[in-house]
């Protein structure tokens, strides 16, 4: 009965996307037309962007300036729908598998296991991104930019943030925050009850890092996947967690499966420490007021990961030309420019400076500077390359089956 309810529901999404979206089967491919025409085809329809919406800075970065720029510039109209990862992965799938001819997204948020995923179904239309007039400003040539989780993206997928895990802490609390895994297992036993690991993906990608920290190279997982070599930095990583874990918050007996409600118990006092993704994040939660002013943010001395998040779209999406143009206003200067700003985001660009033209690399080098986040030149040679995509499907399984379950 939930497969034939969900089946029922997503036809609904389907009409209704085909009726509000530009664009059906018997338009041309946009990928042979001119801009201009391109721009012209897409001019007045609807296109559903499926994404990640857990924060409220991104939520009103996405509602406030894309939405109504791209109505006023392009006659789009934008329609935003939660979903990240697996959401997106299961909605496409089960599109092909029902035969459908047309998909409810247009546009989506994607990046890593769920870009592999998708590639493995021929999900993703493509390719699309070198089509982009942008996507002349983008640095393809940065390895953290070029490539997703080291997978050719061959513009089946396009850029358009970079970011790099960063350990947040209080320094009233924590005014010496631990550099390494030997000193944070020290702490961890010090000060029970004060530290936990979030079951999502920030928490995928903490463990990526210190299974790299783990094996002493900072190349030690660059390559294909490789099964022994998982074993054996996952079992090390496991025990790690597992000798400490009666030390976490909650003995370890259960971990938060959203960053938001660490980010809260940090604010609260709760815990001591919580991490990001972004490494610019402390300062715009500080400016939010979530965090004290004494928070900052560091990185380990291993190293953490450096990523970046992209916009794919789908094989069956119902309005290509839309979601193209959309994707060209998002890597735009102007779109780049305003969600590096601390108060608006602080999302790192996937942009070239001195590719961009002499206005534009003004203004990117005036942009106001972070405060209490690590200046990205004084963490950059501790940043580490994503792994392959199977490495986090892996870590997402055997820390429920190794850890939680334990």
């Amino acid at each position: 009965m939930p497969k034939l309810i969900f089946f029922l529901v997503l036809g609904l999404f389907l009409i209704t996307a085909c009726k509000q979206s530009g664009g059906n089967s018997t338009t041309p491919d946009p990928l042979t037309l001119s801009w201009d025409d391109l721009e012209k085809q897409a001019r007045g329809g609807t296109v559903h962007w499926m994404m990640w919406q857990g924060d409220p800075l991104i939520n009103r970065y996405v509602r406030d300036f894309v939405v109504p720029e791209v109505q006023a510039r392009y006659g789009i109209n934008l329609e935003i729908a939660p979903g990240q990862g697996t959401e997106i992965v299961k909605t496409l799938l089960a599109e092909k598998e029902a035969g459908k001819s047309t998909s409810v997204i247009d546009l989506c948020w994607i990046n890593g296991e769920t870009f592999f995923q998708l590639r493995q179904i021929a999900a993703l239309y493509g390719p699309f991104a070198q089509k982009l007039p942008n996507a002349q400003y983008i640095d393809f040539e940065n390895p953290f930019i070029g490539f997703d989780f080291q997978q050719k993206t061959e513009g089946y997928e396009c850029p358009w943030g970079n970011v790099q895990l960063a350990v947040i802490y209080d320094t009233v609390r924590t005014p010496q925050p631990s550099r390494t895994l030997a000193e944070l297992e020290t702490w961890i036993r010090a000060h029970p009850g004060k530290f936990t690991i979030p079951y999502e993906f920030t928490g995928m990608t903490l463990f990526k890092s210190w299974m790299i920290a783990l094996a002493g190279d900072k190349q030690a997982l660059d390559g294909a996947f490789d099964e022994k070599k998982y074993g054996a930095l996952s079992g090390k990583l496991w025990d790690f967690i597992n000798r400490n874990k009666a030390f976490f918050w909650r003995k370890g007996e259960t971990f938060p499966e959203s960053l938001a409600a660490m980010h809260q118990m940090f604010a609260n006092g709760e815990l001591d420490f919580t991490f990001s993704n972004n490494d610019n994040e402390v300062d715009n939660k500080i400016l939010q007021g979530i965090f004290p002013n004494t928070a900052r943010a560091y990185v380990y001395n291993s190293g953490t990961i450096q990523n970046s998040h992209f916009l794919g779209i789908p094989a069956l999406a119902t309005n290509k030309a839309g979601a193209m143009v959309v994707a060209n206003f998002l890597i735009s200067p102007e779109a780049q420019l305003h969600k590096l700003n601390p108060a608006v985001w602080g999302d790192g660009t996937v942009l070239s400076i001195p590719k961009l033209p002499a206005d534009w690399q003004g203004k990117f080098r005036s942009i106001p500077e972070r405060r209490y986040a690590p200046r990205r030149e004084t963490i950059q040679d501790k940043a580490l390359r994503e792994p392959a995509p199977e490495y986090m499907i892996r870590l997402y399984a055997d820390f429920r089956k190794k850890v939680i379950e334990q």
